[in-house]
């Protein structure tokens, strides 16, 4: 079915009447009634039924009406889109780590998506320097970062929301009794840490001369799977605050550090770059968030 057809159509269902019809769409009566019968062996059912002055839809045509009706103004709603610029589709790719802040990325990208059904998403999960390398090689198009990096090569929005570091332990943990954990709690634990701290040195100067007395045991890049070895007794954890299930259900809970260790949340985009409508909808509405 041809669109110039389904309008030839439902001008004559619209006047009942071919001659008429003809003459709105500025075409001979003979062209429009051969349209028409080409439609209908096209179809191979009958849409009129022919009287001496007026013409009725059959069954069949008052179905093709209701939904030629649908494909029409969706074709010209279509052709207006895309003459005034407005259409937003596409896929954006999102990188981060297990941060607190990603809820409010989440809720932007929740919005987006329930407006505009056509953006698609990927999520793709990594520390700090692979989300920065991934946006370097255009694999992604914003990173969110956790840490405290040099941003000035990148455009940025600064969330909020701020990461607490802290202990994970279990809950019948004779260090749970304890409000926050200093550094001289540590000594003799096996400890996990996460390995992006690790090579940013992050804890460095919260626990000054003891690193070496430290038992560090390895590194994670994900904590659900370092906290798996909490759960069984075998290591502590350092890690963000609501990364964990800490409900009265868990065995696990959390101890923020003392002195108090934070990180700020930043997400970061490439300078000097057309970015597509889908990246521009994201900045234009993460920003709205930081307003509110």
């Amino acid at each position: 079915m041809e669109l110039r057809v389904l309008r030839y159509f439902l001008a004559v269902a619209q006047y009942q009447n071919i001659t008429k019809a003809a003459q709105e769409l500025l075409i001979s009566q003979p062209t429009l009634s051969r349209q028409l019968a080409e439609l209908e062996a096209e179809l191979g059912v009958t849409l009129f039924i022919r009287g001496h002055r007026q013409i009725t839809l059959t069954e069949a045509g008052e179905y093709l009406q209701a939904r030629a009706k649908e494909i029409v103004q969706l074709a010209d709603q279509t052709a207006t889109d895309l003459k005034a610029d407005q259409v937003i589709s596409g896929t954006l790719a999102l990188g981060a780590g297990e941060s607190v802040g990603m809820q409010r990325i989440m809720t932007v990208l929740s919005q987006m998506t329930h407006d505009y059904p056509d953006i698609k998403l990927r999520l793709v999960s990594g520390n700090a320097a692979e989300m920065e390398a991934a946006l370097k090689r255009g694999t992604i198009d914003f990173a969110v970062l956790m840490a405290d990096r040099a941003l000035d090569n990148y455009h940025h929005l600064q969330l909020p929301e701020t990461e607490r570091w802290g202990l994970v332990l279990r809950k019948d943990d004779p260090l749970a009794q304890k409000e926050a954990i200093a550094p001289s709690d540590l000594l003799g634990l096996p400890l996990l840490l996460s390995e992006q701290a690790v090579e940013e040195h992050r804890f460095q100067k919260w626990w000054g001369n003891l690193e070496k007395k430290l038992q560090i045991i390895g590194t994670y890049t994900l904590v659900f799977n370092a906290q798996l070895m909490v759960k069984q007794g075998q290591a502590y954890v350092l890690s963000f605050d609501d990364l964990i299930d800490n409900s009265n259900q868990s065995e696990l809970t959390f101890r923020p550090l003392t002195p108090q260790l934070t990180e700020t949340t930043s997400v970061i985009w490439k300078k000097n770059i057309v970015r597509s409508k889908v990246a521009e909808l994201f900045i234009k509405r993460l920003s709205a968030s930081l307003a509110d």
